[in-house]
């Protein structure tokens, strides 16, 4: 059979200010008809450039040096911009990793649905809407037809990556171009998205090309999977081999990073003692209206504890009340309820003096969120030790304790990779000399290795100075390896708090078990 997509010997160059930096190098890879292709490897490793470059959406400073890409026999490195246009959309689809980036948030979902069917199939704007309700039902949302007159920020991060999967299936097309679509969802929706891609894929029979750096994930979609590292492709393989049993070196190191539940990195106890206490925590949100507030519960009536030294994962799906709990605990939420911390009672983040605030640090998300990019690393760390009675001299050691050159002072977070940065907000966190640290989902955008050694150096941290964690994830299998405890959040509400060990007892809470069958089995392990 010949191949539906073919990338033959292709070669890419970036022309930067430090001159030309090669980010693909002689790239051959193939996709059949009807196959789905998974290309693994680490952030920087040129997974979304390669599917830019199949798009055609490359910037202005690439540079093409060799090769050909062809999709249905149609070199696509020769062809004009207007029969780009009709491939684009028509026959290759295209789903980013982030829903939010893709929709317009100035217009209803329905409408950007509407549109793609009137631009690709002719159709009249009612016809268009009528198979825009119908593209909305196949991917499983219920009520499509008033889903179709929502804006974006009126659905949840799962729902609109639903509506990005349901436009790029519209027109059907022959390939869709999956570029790490679920990395930004919780296990429960990602695994919903799976089996929607499953499904979608059976119906029609359409070729994927998907990137991720999920292993896990990729072992249970891809017939292949290609492994890239620095723009090369070191081996592909059919998919229950190539993890299995990986020829390459690269690939042996992907695979031992991968999280493993029974492989357990802390073996101590914690204290007895209670470093905080939360009783009774509820977080509200809402906005006046004239005769009445309307509120939402973020977290209802929240009580745990953390101890001395301890690690409490806090885990449960996108919505759960996760990161709500975390933004009481920093002051960032008002709250109901009461906290203690040690012989201290916080009714409030009134009450939250600058004692508190460097006792209870936080590490986000997002590096790039909560790093000013106007200031050098330096000016960062240089901000909390004068806060909390540091000096600026303690900089280079702040860096060297999270294993970055101390000249990394001089420079600005976007001459950081994703991980560097992340370690520049840890050290940012232990620079106030904390007693707890709240980690909420400091690991979820990074790729397998990275994610590794950040935790490694969490851990390493935590040997070093005592510090307890709360670890905010969705990630089952990680936080199954370092959690003392692990407490399990639904719609707001502390459902299951339990010994990590005891996690799947029987008799643990239906969602703690339906969250645990969400989680994919570990790349060379059976189900």
């Amino acid at each position: 059979m010949s191949a539906l997509l073919s990338v033959n010997g292709y070669t890419l160059d970036y022309a930067t200010s430090q001159g030309t930096l090669r980010v693909l190098d002689d790239v051959t890879l193939d996709i059949a008809p009807g196959e789905v292709l998974g290309l693994v490897g680490e952030s920087g490793s040129g997974k979304s450039t390669l599917a830019f470059a199949i798009m055609r959406d490359l910037p202005r400073n690439a540079r093409e040096r060799s090769g050909e890409i062809a999709f249905a026999g149609e070199e696509l490195m020769r062809i004009d911009e207007a029969k780009l246009a009709k491939l684009r959309g028509r026959r290759i689809s295209m789903v980013f990793q982030d829903p939010t980036a893709s929709l317009n948030p100035t217009l209803t979902l329905g409408r950007q649905l509407a549109e793609t069917l009137i631009r690709h199939q002719g159709l009249t704007r009612d016809a268009a809407w009528r198979e825009g309700v119908e593209a909305l039902r196949r991917v499983e949302l219920s009520d499509p037809e008033a889903m179709m007159r929502r804006y974006p920020h009126e659905v949840s991060g799962g729902e609109k990556q639903r509506v990005v999967i349901a436009t790029a299936f519209a027109c059907r097309p022959e390939l869709v171009i999956f570029d790490e679509p679920t990395t930004a969802l919780d296990v429960i929706t990602g695994a919903r998205i799976l089996d929607l891609f499953r499904r979608l894929r059976a119906e029609t029979g359409v070729a994927g090309l998907y990137i991720s750096h999920d292993l896990a994930l990729v072992s249970r979609i891809a017939d292949r999977v290609a492994v890239i590292r620095r723009g090369k492709i070191v081996e592909t393989e059919p998919a229950d081999k190539v993890f299995a049993a990986p020829r390459e070196a690269y690939t042996r190191a992907l695979v031992d990073a991968v999280p493993r539940p029974h492989r357990r990195l802390v073996a101590d106890r914690p204290g007895e003692r209670k470093l905080i206490d939360l009783n009774g925590v509820s977080v509200r949100y809402g906005r006046p209206r004239l005769f009445r507030r309307r509120e939402t519960f973020g977290a209802r009536a929240v009580s745990l504890d953390i101890r001395d030294g301890e690690i409490l994962g806090i885990v449960g799906e996108s919505g759960s009340g996760k990161s709500t709990l975390a933004r009481a605990m920093t002051g960032l939420a008002r709250f109901d309820g009461h906290i203690h911390f040690g012989e201290r009672h916080i009714g409030g983040p009134a009450d939250m003096d600058r004692r508190y605030r460097a006792a209870v640090q936080i590490v986000f998300q997002h590096p790039d969120a909560s790093l000013n990019p106007r200031h050098r690393i330096g000016d960062i760390l240089a901000r909390p030790l004068a806060l909390y009675g540091g000096q600026a001299s303690e900089i280079p050691r702040l860096l060297e304790q999270v294993r970055l050159p101390a000249e990394y002072a001089r420079r600005y977070p976007h001459q950081l990779s994703g991980g560097e940065k992340q370690r520049v907000a840890i050290a940012r966190a232990f620079a106030a000399k904390p007693a707890l640290v709240i980690c909420d989902e400091v690991t979820a955008s990074l790729d397998v290795s990275v994610q590794a050694s950040v935790i490694e150096l969490l851990l390493a941290l935590r040997q070093a100075h005592g510090t307890a964690y709360a670890f905010i994830t969705h990630d089952l299998n990680l936080v199954r390896q370092i959690a003392h405890r692990i407490a399990v959040m639904r719609r707001g509400v502390l459902v299951d708090l339990r010994d990590a060990d005891k996690i799947e007892a029987q008799d643990a809470d239906p969602y703690t078990r339906e969250l645990i069958a969400a989680c994919p089995v570990p790349v060379g392990e059976r189900p």
